[in-house]
């Protein structure tokens, strides 16, 4: 296997600093254990690769989710992964050696920053699993908007959830929302494929 590709599990020490973390700050990760790749199938399944040049993915934690995005990325496309937890960061560092992967330690609610720093105009896709709900009402909408505005016009936000209450939130900032559910998932998780307008 080569450095540009997916791992295909999560190693042990990987899970464990996972969960760790999880217990340290619940309110940031949501969840104990990593996403399942019934979820990542599910979730990255709206992607045109052939078309996705900018990619940004909020929250990539220990990088299953990334690790897969960078399988499938183009050669020439350009994965902008923001995360604020410095474990997480030094880990990715480690582990990911991929050329196209640009690793920011900051906040999702800086993205429109993040993409001008890293000379982009906009993401064709941004990803995330960050918990919506666990965040103050102000930041949430501030991150959300910031998100739509940083989409190309064909752009998508493509997000999980472990609850719906994110849903009006979303509804009231996109102009399409498209809901799915994947039940093999620790916890079962909630999807949401949004764009600027209705598709």
């Amino acid at each position: 296997m080569t450095q540009h590709s997916a791992r295909q599990r999560v190693s042990g020490r990987e899970a464990l600093l996972f969960a760790q973390n999880f217990f340290r700050h619940p309110l940031m990760l949501g969840s104990i254990v990593p996403s399942s790749r019934f979820l990542i199938r599910q979730l990255l399944g709206p992607v045109d690769w052939n078309r996705a040049r900018v990619i940004v993915e909020y929250g990539p934690g220990v990088g299953v989710i990334t690790a897969e995005i960078l399988r499938h990325m183009r050669p020439d496309a350009m994965l902008i992964a923001i995360e604020t937890n410095p474990d997480f960061v030094k880990l990715l560092r480690k582990q990911l050696k991929d050329p196209r992967l640009r690793l920011v330690q900051g906040s999702a609610e800086s993205v429109d920053t993040i993409l001008k720093q890293q000379g982009a105009q906009g993401a064709d896709y941004i990803i995330s699993g960050i918990p919506f709900s666990m965040i103050p009402g102000p930041r949430r909408v501030s991150i959300l908007r910031k998100t739509r505005a940083s989409l190309t016009p064909k752009g998508a936000f493509l997000v999980y959830q472990f609850s719906s209450r994110v849903l009006a939130d979303l509804r009231h900032t996109f102009g399409h929302v498209r809901r799915a559910f994947e039940p093999l998932n620790v916890p079962p998780a909630h999807l949401f494929f949004c764009q600027g307008a209705p598709a």
